[in-house]
C-alpha cells in the first residue's frame, strides 16, 4: 500500500520525496539499508495500523516535520546515528504500538537512550506558561540525559518555526514563537548554535510583531546577499593595507539580524536612522603578547585613515580592561554608501578570552551567568565546532546534563516553574509560594494524586496546595521543612501563637492573684516558675493556657515561697527579744520599737530582698513562726500584704546610729535613646562618692530606653542625691526606685 496516496497531499507528497533523498545524501553511510527499511516499517504500520503518526490539531504532518528536522540537524550539526533515527520515531511511543525496550532490540542501546530522553522532556512542553522561566532551562537539562536530546529539541523547532508561516492558527503562531524567543534561542546561543539563534529570533519577531519586522526589512531595502556585498566591499582596502603593514590577522564581517536592530532601537530609543552599527567588522590580529597594544592601535590607524570615524562612538577596552576582563577597541566609522560601520580590533587571545573565557559572549551581552553550566556550555560548543562528525556526537552520549542534582523543579497548575533544594517537601513549597498559604497548608495534590504535606518533591511535579482556615503551623512540621525559608516562619508562627497565648495566661494569672488580695513581686514569681520546672517564662504560661497547670496551684507555690522568704532568722536568734503572746503583742504594738544598725548587737536579722531597705528608709520588721525577723520598707508590696494577713507579726523598727554598710538599690531609667546616654550616666554614678555600680542593663525600642541600674550606697540621702544627677543627664526624662 502506498502510504503517501492517503496520508500526503498533492503537495506534500514531491516535499516527502525530496527530503528522503536529500537525508540519504547527507548522512551516507551512516545509515544502513536495514535502519532505512526499519524505519519505513516502523513510520507505515504507525500510520496505517496504528493510527498515530496523523496530523496534530493544527493540522501539521509529523513524518514531514521529522524529516525537516532530521535534515536540518544534518545541515547544522551534524548529526549521528542515533540521533537521525530518535527524530523520525520517538512520536511513535505512544499507547502498546511501540516502546523503549523495543527500540533497543531495534536499534541498539543508544537510540533508546536518546529516544528515552526525547519522551522524557516531551510533557514539559504541557506547562506553556513556564517556557520564560530561566528555571525551564534547568530542569530541561535536568530532563533531556543527553545533550543529544537538547540539540535535537533545538533544532526541531527551528524547522517547526520554518514550517508555520502564515498558519491560519494566530494563537498557536504566537506561543510558538514566545518559546522560540524565550527558550530556545538562548539555549542556542548558549551552545554556541549562532545562525540558528539568529534565525529563530528574527523569524520569532516576525511572528510576533509582524509590522516592526516589515518595516525595518523594508528600510534596510536589501537583501541579506546585497548586505553581504556591502561587508566585503568594506574590509576589502583594509585587509590590503594590514598586509602591506606585514600584520597576521583575520576579518570577521557580518550584518546584524533584524531582530538585533529593533532590540537596538528599543534600547537606544531611536528609529533605525539612529543605530550606527548596522554592519559589523572584527579585526583578530595574530601578534606575541608582548607586541598586542602596538599591534591593535596600528590597525586602528589603518582602519581610521581609510574611514572617516565618529569619536563620539569610540571605545577603548585595551587600555582599561571591562571589569569581566573584555578587551577591545571599538570603532564606528563613515563607510561607502553613507553606512555607520562598528569596527572591533582585538588580539587572537583577547578573542578567545571574549567568546571563552571570563568574559563569554553571553555574558558579555547580559546573558545570567550559571557556573558549572557556562563550563558545561562551552565543552558542549568545542564539540560542535571540532571535527570529525561521529566523534563529536560520541564525546556527548558520556557528558552528565543533570548539572543541578543538588535542585528541584516543580509547577503549579498554572504553569509557573519554582525551584526548591533537594529534599524539598509539599510544606517547604507551600511556604515558598506564601508565608499564608504555609501556615495553612493541609496537604497538597502532586500530578492529581493528594498527598501529604511531608512529600518529597521531584523534578517536574506539578503542586496543587490545599489550605485551610482552621490550620497553623505545629512544632512536628520542624521536622518536615528542610529549607531555611519554611523553617524561620514556622518557628516565628509558633512564637507569635505562644506569645498570644502567654499574654491571655498572664492575665488570667493576675486577676487570681488580685481575687487573693496578693500584689505578686517578679523575683518570688521567677522562683516559681524555676521550683516547677520551666526554663523560661513563655513554657509557664503557655502550659497555663493549656492547662497542664493550674492557676490555683502556682497561687499556693507562690504564697509558700513568700512565706519561707519572710523567715530570715533561724529560732531562737532574737537572745534579747522577746516574743509575745498574739493579744499582748496587739496590746502593746505602740510601744515596742525594734532597733537596728551596726552598734547593735544580739539581733540577728536580715533585709528583705523584695524592696532593700538602705539606711534611712522608714521600714518595719515582720516576725515569723521560727521567732525570725525580716526588715521590710514600709511601702513594700510584700509588707502590705503580710500585714493584712498577720498583723500580729508586724514590729515598729527604726535605724540607730550611723552605719558604715555598703546597700544595695536599683534604679529604673526611662529616656531618649541618644549617642552616648548610658556613658554619660554612669560617669555619673563613678563621679559620686561612697557610690558602686554594680550593674547596668539598657533596653532601647523607638527611639526610647530603659535602663535598670544596680548600686551600692551607703544612705537614703545619697540615693536621692544620686537620683537628682542622673535625672539632670540631657535625654533622661524619669528615675525611680524600684
Amino acid at each position: 500500500m502506498d502510504i503517501t496516496q492517503e496520508y500526503f497531499t498533492a503537495e506534500e507528497r514531491p516535499q516527502l520525496l525530496q527530503l528522503v533523498k536529500d537525508i540519504n545524501d547527507r548522512l551516507g553511510s551512516q545509515l544502513t539499508s536495514r535502519d532505512i527499511n526499519t524505519l519505513h516499517d516502523l513510520i507505515k504500520r504507525g500510520i496505517v495500523e496504528a493510527g498515530i503518526f496523523r496530523r496534530d490539531q493544527y493540522g501539521l504532518n509529523p513524518v514531514l516535520r521529522h524529516l525537516r528536522t532530521a535534515l536540518t540537524l544534518c545541515d547544522t550539526i551534524a548529526p549521528d546515528r542515533a540521533m537521525v533515527i530518535a527524530t523520525m520515531i520517538y512520536n511513535l511511543c505512544r499507547g502498546d504500538y511501540l516502546d523503549v525496550k523495543r527500540i533497543q532490540t531495534l536499534y541498539g542501546d543508544d537510540v533508546a537512550h536518546v529516544v528515552h530522553g526525547l519522551l522524557h522532556v516531551a510533557p514539559l512542553y504541557k506547562k506553556q506558561a513556564a517556557v520564560a522561566n530561566e528555571n525551564f532551562h534547568k530542569l530541561l537539562l535536568t530532563f533531556a540525559e543527553d545533550v543529544r536530546v537538547i540539540l535535537i529539541m533545538t533544532v526541531d523547532r527551528l524547522a517547526l518555526m520554518r514550517a508555520i508561516n502564515h498558519h491560519p492558527n494566530e494563537k498557536f503562531v504566537h506561543e510558538i514563537a514566545s518559546e522560540s524567543r524565550y527558550l530556545y534561542a538562548p539555549l542556542a546561543h548558549k551552545l554556541g548554535l549562532y545562525a540558528i539563534k539568529t534565525e529563530l529570533e528574527d523569524t520569532s519577531l516576525k511572528y510576533l510583531d509582524r509590522r516592526i519586522f516589515t518595516q525595518i526589512a523594508n528600510r534596510l531595502n536589501e537583501t541579506k546577499e546585497a548586505r553581504d556585498r556591502y561587508v566585503q566591499e568594506f574590509i576589502k582596502p583594509i585587509d590590503e593595507r594590514l598586509r602591506q603593514e606585514g600584520l597576521k590577522f583575520e576579518l570577521k564581517g557580518r550584518t546584524k539580524s533584524i531582530n538585533s536592530i529593533w532590540q537596538k532601537m528599543q534600547k537606544q530609543g531611536v528609529d533605525l536612522n539612529g543605530i550606527y552599527d548596522l554592519f559589523a567588522i572584527r579585526i583578530i590580529l595574530e601578534t606575541d603578547p608582548k607586541d598586542e597594544k602596538r599591534a591593535c592601535w596600528l590597525a586602528y590607524s589603518i582602519v581610521t585613515d581609510i574611514y572617516k570615524a565618529n569619536t563620539s562612538r569610540f571605545k577603548d577596552w585595551i587600555t582599561i580592561p571591562k571589569s569581566n576582563g573584555y578587551e577591545s577597541l571599538h570603532i564606528t566609522v563613515y563607510g561607502p554608501g553613507d553606512k555607520w560601520v562598528e569596527v572591533q580590533i582585538r588580539t587572537r587571545r583577547m578573542d578567545e578570552t571574549a567568546e571563552r573565557g571570563v568574559a563569554a559572549h553571553w555574558r558579555y551581552k547580559g546573558i545570567k551567568s550559571d557556573g558549572d553550566a557556562d563550563k558545561w556550555m562551552n565543552e558542549v560548543r568545542e564539540m560542535l565546532e571540532a571535527s570529525g562528525q561521529e566523534g563529536q556526537m560520541s564525546l556527548m552520549r558520556n557528558m552528565d546534563t543533570n548539572l543541578y542534582n543538588n535542585e528541584v523543579f516543580v509547577f503549579t497548575p498554572k504553569g509557573d516553574l519554582f525551584r526548591l533544594p533537594q529534599g524539598a517537601t509539599l510544606l517547604d513549597f507551600a511556604f515558598h509560594i506564601h508565608s499564608r498559604v504555609g501556615s495553612t497548608c493541609m496537604g497538597g495534590k502532586v500530578d492529581g494524586k493528594n498527598q501529604k504535606i511531608n512529600y518529597r518533591l521531584k523534578s517536574g511535579d506539578t503542586v496543587e496546595i490545599i489550605t485551610s482556615s482552621t490550620q497553623s503551623p505545629r512544632l512536628d512540621w520542624l521536622n518536615i521543612a528542610v529549607t531555611s525559608r519554611a523553617r524561620n516562619k514556622i518557628k516565628n508562627a509558633i512564637n507569635e501563637r505562644r506569645a498570644r497565648q502567654a499574654q491571655l495566661a498572664r492575665e488570667t494569672l493576675q486577676r487570681r492573684f488580685k481575687n487573693r488580695k496578693i500584689e505578686p513581686d517578679d523575683a518570688t514569681l521567677s522562683r516559681v516558675i524555676k521550683k516547677m520546672g520551666y526554663k523560661t517564662t513563655l513554657d509557664f504560661y503557655a502550659a497555663i493556657q493549656e492547662s497542664i497547670l493550674d492557676v490555683n496551684d502556682v497561687v499556693e507555690q507562690y504564697e509558700a515561697i513568700a512565706d519561707k522568704q519572710n523567715e530570715t532568722v533561724s529560732r531562737g536568734s532574737a537572745d534579747e527579744f522577746v516574743l509575745q503572746q498574739p493579744e499582748a503583742r496587739e496590746e502593746h504594738f505602740n510601744d515596742d520599737i525594734l532597733t537596728i544598725g551596726d552598734d547593735v548587737k544580739g539581733v540577728n536579722y536580715k533585709l528583705a530582698k523584695c524592696c532593700n531597705p538602705i539606711f534611712g528608709d522608714r521600714i518595719e520588721g515582720f516576725i515569723a513562726s521560727d521567732g525570725a525577723i525580716k526588715i521590710h520598707r514600709s511601702d513594700c508590696k510584700n509588707l502590705r500584704h503580710l500585714k493584712g494577713r498577720y498583723p500580729y507579726r508586724i514590729i515598729r523598727t527604726r535605724w540607730t546610729g550611723k552605719t558604715g554598710s555598703q546597700f544595695v538599690a536599683t534604679l529604673r531609667v526611662l529616656g531618649r535613646d541618644d549617642i552616648g546616654i548610658v556613658s554619660s550616666i554612669t560617669s555619673v554614678i563613678n563621679k559620686t562618692d561612697n557610690c558602686l555600680l554594680r550593674s547596668i542593663s539598657v533596653q532601647a525600642e523607638g527611639g526610647l530606653f530603659e535602663g535598670m541600674i544596680t548600686v551600692n550606697v551607703t544612705n537614703i540621702a545619697l540615693l536621692d542625691d544620686l537620683t537628682r544627677k542622673i535625672l539632670n543627664v540631657k535625654g533622661v526624662k524619669q528615675v525611680e526606685r524600684v
